[in-house]
């Protein structure tokens, strides 16, 4: 859980990065946010014609938040990085990936997603931080890399789950209640307290209905997607059909 001081020492930062684009007319990014970062800023700088989230494809968990002028949209300083492997005899995760990083002492917000496919390495990063990896981020667990820079976003395709609960109805509070395995009592102050998070946008309501597709976050949870209601049971509740990525 981020600190306030952390937190609030963020939300300056991007009052600040925000002041500039306006007073430079210019696109200004901020670095790669987690998603708890990102689900408690989201409500302070939402969405919009001036405020772009994009960490190089829609799903991406890391994002940077991206400060835009009138007339630029479309504008990212994201890079996508490839190194390919041979696994044949050396067998390398995200872990090592991860420890790697580590290793050279960055900060977690100069990268984005990255992960490991049969056969390469992907790495989210920024323009200005490319030069750096290309040169000292040559080695992975004893695996010599060489990166080279893809023109394309390519999409990390994370494993998930469907499973089904059964809910009262499609309220916030009871799908909630569903999820967390708890009283509907007990969700609703869940929901009070700022810790669900509906299509990333922090809900207070526990009235609040949930859509097919709507994404359900829940801090100490975990993230979901209610898919859509399938049958009603003989006692009239309905079961829901959901997917949380694992």
């Amino acid at each position: 859980m981020m600190k306030t001081k952390d937190f609030d020492t963020l939300v300056a930062h991007l009052h600040d990065l925000q002041q500039k684009s306006e007073l430079w007319n210019t696109p200004v990014c901020s670095g790669f946010l987690e998603e708890a970062e990102q689900m408690k800023v989201f409500p302070l700088f939402p969405e919009s014609d001036g405020v772009h989230y994009f960490g190089g494809y829609e799903e991406a968990m890391k994002k940077k938040v991206i400060f835009l002028p009138m007339g630029e949209g479309g504008f990212s300083d994201v890079v996508c990085l490839k190194a390919k492997i041979n696994q044949k005899f050396r067998k390398i995760g995200h872990k090592d990936v991860l420890g790697a990083l580590m290793a050279l002492q960055v900060e977690r917000s100069s990268f984005g997603d990255f992960w490991v496919e049969e056969g390469a390495v992907y790495l989210y990063t920024s323009e200005d931080m490319v030069s750096f990896f290309e040169r000292y981020f040559t080695q992975v667990n004893q695996l010599r890399i060489h990166w080279e820079r893809l023109e394309n976003y390519p999409v990390y395709k994370r494993a998930f789950q469907v499973f089904e609960v059964v809910v009262a109805s499609n309220r916030l509070d009871a799908m909630v209640a569903a999820l967390m395995k708890t009283s509907r009592e007990k969700a609703k102050r869940q929901i009070q307290a700022g810790q669900v998070f509906l299509n990333h946008e922090m809900i207070e309501e526990a009235s609040k209905l949930c859509h097919n597709g709507t994404t359900i976050s829940i801090r100490g949870c975990g993230r979901f997607q209610f898919m859509e209601m399938i049958r009603q049971t003989k006692s009239g509740r309905l079961v829901a059909s959901m997917k949380q990525y694992i």
